[in-house]
């Protein structure tokens, strides 16, 4: 009994790990494609906040933080359907809004603060204005999507919990947080260079559709916290173009064999190709769930029923990957404050 005991610790975080990436999978997949079954606009919403929900902890969402999220996230999407309608003639203002919005999620993640919530308000920061600016024609309100895809997002979490249950024991500790003015001054610089995206697509007809990019753009700029040498962010952009990749096969290969089974079993292997590392490598985490968003949308967006969701302008978004992913690390390597070479002496 003693060395049964002794032993047991050990493979704990294994089989959470294990755990954890089938839950990812399993609730991307099912969320996908009960997505596309229900012919929703965005059938990637609801299996992209369950994945963001589901990285940042290996515990359960309780029913107050779950709540808690459903009213943050409306109530984010309600603000900014009304400052998009509002100020939608007027950019000049609506980019410093957003721009306030950005800095502050921004500031958060740097901060170790915040955790999925802040970057699920970016990207809702993201959607809707561009939604709301360059696809007046929506079926469905705004608000109403984000509502069923935040709504989504919390079942399927429960569900995948309630499959795959957690065995138990310490998490995890949570990601070292940088030092306060070197992070205000990073969030400054990752605000312009996101705001440089979203007025790009808002302006220039070519990315009138290409939602992937301030997307894409957010995330990397997330994950570039992480990246603490030149060779782990050239691998950072090689994972996330990966995701890009592998949608762009994925959806050969639907087309192909366009039947709800197929799709699901797709995206179940990439669920558990990205969610599986995501889970297994904790630092590395926000890098392969940063991919699995990538693969999500850009797959998402080629099987919805929005405009402009053709084959031939699916080809072109994995060069918008490309496109986010060069301007990301350029724009990166101007604006980022340089590493300190002094300690920093205590306070």
């Amino acid at each position: 009994m003693s060395v049964e005991a002794a032993q047991a610790p050990p493979f704990r975080p294994v089989l959470r790990a294990r755990r954890q990436g089938l839950r990812i999978a399993a609730a991307v997949a099912v969320g996908f494609t009960v997505g596309v079954a229900k012919g929703e606009i965005l059938p990637f919403l609801a299996p992209m906040f369950a994945a963001q929900f589901l990285v940042a902890s290996p515990r359960p969402l309780g029913a107050k933080q779950a709540v808690g999220m459903i009213v943050l996230i409306l109530v984010a999407g309600e603000a900014l359907v009304w400052l998009t309608g509002l100020f939608g003639d007027r950019p000049a203002v609506l980019l410093i809004l957003l721009g306030l919005i950005y800095f502050a999620c921004f500031l958060l993640q740097a901060q170790g603060k915040g955790g999925a919530a802040a970057f699920l308000i970016i990207v809702i920061a993201v959607m809707v204005p561009m939604l709301g600016i360059l696809q007046k024609d929506l079926d469905e309100s705004i608000v109403l999507i984000l509502f069923k895809g935040v709504l989504g997002g919390v079942v399927l979490t429960w569900l995948a919990h309630a499959v795959f249950p957690d065995p138990g024991g310490d998490a995890p500790a949570p990601t070292v947080a940088s030092g306060v003015d070197r992070a205000v001054r990073r969030a400054l610089a990752n605000t312009a260079i996101l705001l440089a995206m979203v007025v790009l697509c808002l302006v220039d007809s070519r990315f009138s559709t290409a939602m992937v990019v301030p997307i894409t753009v957010a995330s990397l700029l997330i994950q570039l916290d992480l990246a603490v040498s030149g060779r782990a962010a050239f691998g950072l952009m090689i994972v996330n173009l990966l995701g890009g990749i592998v949608a762009s096969l994925a959806f050969a290969f639907v087309e192909l064999r366009p039947t709800l089974p197929f799709l699901f079993l797709i995206v179940l292997v990439v669920g558990l190709l990205f969610g599986g590392r995501a889970a297994a490598d904790p630092k590395a985490g926000e890098v392969y769930a940063g991919a699995l968003t990538t693969f999500l949308i850009l797959f998402g967006l080629g099987v919805s029923p929005l405009p402009a969701s053709t084959p031939d302008s699916f080809a072109t978004r994995i060069g918008l990957v490309l496109f986010a992913i060069v301007c990301t690390f350029c724009l990166t390597a101007l604006l980022w404050p340089a590493p300190s070479t002094q300690r920093e002496r205590p306070g």
